[in-house]
């Protein structure tokens, strides 16, 4: 097929391409939300193409896969085709309902022609949908292979903005964290994170790395002993289930969908502080266990959130909606 879709989210993007489709990318000559084109930090096959918006009126595609709420406007004007209606569409809601998360209505709500695709169950049980039919994808991952040596008896974690999103990321906990044991935070916008807290205690124990390519983020992964997921709200990071599957064991919060993504014995999901610090320090002290631990985690993430079955279980909807 010849799959409309728009590179939002580099990490579940670089997970659907590897089908066998070819995916348009719309692009626009800033390569701004609305056209990013092709990733520049993933390694994607060469059936992910660009398409300049100008020119996506006179290409064909058989489905569209919708990510944003825009975007069904966009499909509408830049290829006069209406998504659900002239072109087969699905839509896929990446994220948590957010303010009065049991009462959140979703915008496609009670509609009957695009199908939404969540990407956990939580998200699917949270969101309001009226009578929309509704579906669920988990996540997949391209296997990065097992890099763990856990050499370096620090924590790891990936968070995006930390200081925009300081509450729903957990920035906040992470830095509790940082005041007991090393920990060196990778994302984009950290170094705003590491001026804010220089010279606190906080400030000593974390040091950061911005926005670090996948390949070479994986591999710096593998070094630390153990993955802190802090967030309070989110979907599932899917750098949560890319350091299982390098092999670190997880420290978590039971918020959202982690309880369902971390088995017990691949890592430990507390509400309390005090535990996930007693926890960091245990494993920093036992590199024995903390691998064991990474061998589980490494297990259960390959056997829930591979690729293969991801590409399978969106081939079948994409077959059901242009059949």
């Amino acid at each position: 097929m010849r799959i409309l879709v728009w590179h939002v989210h580099g990490s579940w993007m670089t997970a659907f391409v590897q089908g066998t489709h070819t995916y348009l990318l719309p692009l626009v000559d800033d390569r701004g939300p609305d056209g990013r084109g092709r990733a520049r930090t993933w390694d994607w096959p060469a059936g992910a193409v660009e398409v300049p918006v100008a020119d996506l009126r006179e290409e064909h595609f058989d489905a569209v896969v919708l990510q944003r709420p825009e975007e069904v406007e966009l499909v509408e004007r830049w290829t006069g085709r209406r998504p659900g209606r002239d072109v087969p569409a699905l839509y896929v809601e990446h994220d948590a309902p957010r303010a009065g998360a049991a009462d959140s209505r979703h915008h496609l709500a009670d509609q009957r022609e695009i199908p939404v695709v969540h990407v956990t169950q939580f998200n699917r049980t949270y969101w309001d949908c009226g009578s929309a039919r509704t579906l669920v994808v988990d996540h997949g991952v391209v296997d990065p292979g097992y890099g763990y040596t856990g050499s370096s008896g620090s924590v790891a974690a990936v968070v995006n903005e930390p200081v925009r999103r300081w509450r729903v990321a957990g920035t906040d906990l992470l830095l509790r964290l940082a005041e007991e044991v090393p920990l060196t935070l990778h994302g984009m916008g950290v170094q705003a994170l590491a001026r804010r807290v220089e010279g606190t205690a906080a400030g000593k124990g974390l040091s950061v790395l911005e926005d670090l390519p996948q390949a070479r983020l994986h591999e710096v992964l593998g070094t630390h002993r153990l993955y802190f997921h802090p967030y309070r709200w989110t979907s599932l990071g899917l750098s949560l289930i890319e350091a299982m599957m390098v092999g670190l064991p997880v420290l978590a919060l039971p918020a959202t969908a982690a309880p369902e993504a971390v088995p017990a014995e691949a890592g430990v999901l507390s509400s309390d502080p005090e535990v996930l610090v007693a926890t960091a320090r245990r494993w920093i002290a036992d590199p024995d266990e903390a691998r064991e631990r990474g061998l589980a985690a490494r297990r259960h993430a390959l056997a829930a959130f591979g690729v293969h079955r991801f590409l399978a279980d969106f081939d079948e909807l994409l077959e059901e909606v242009t059949s």
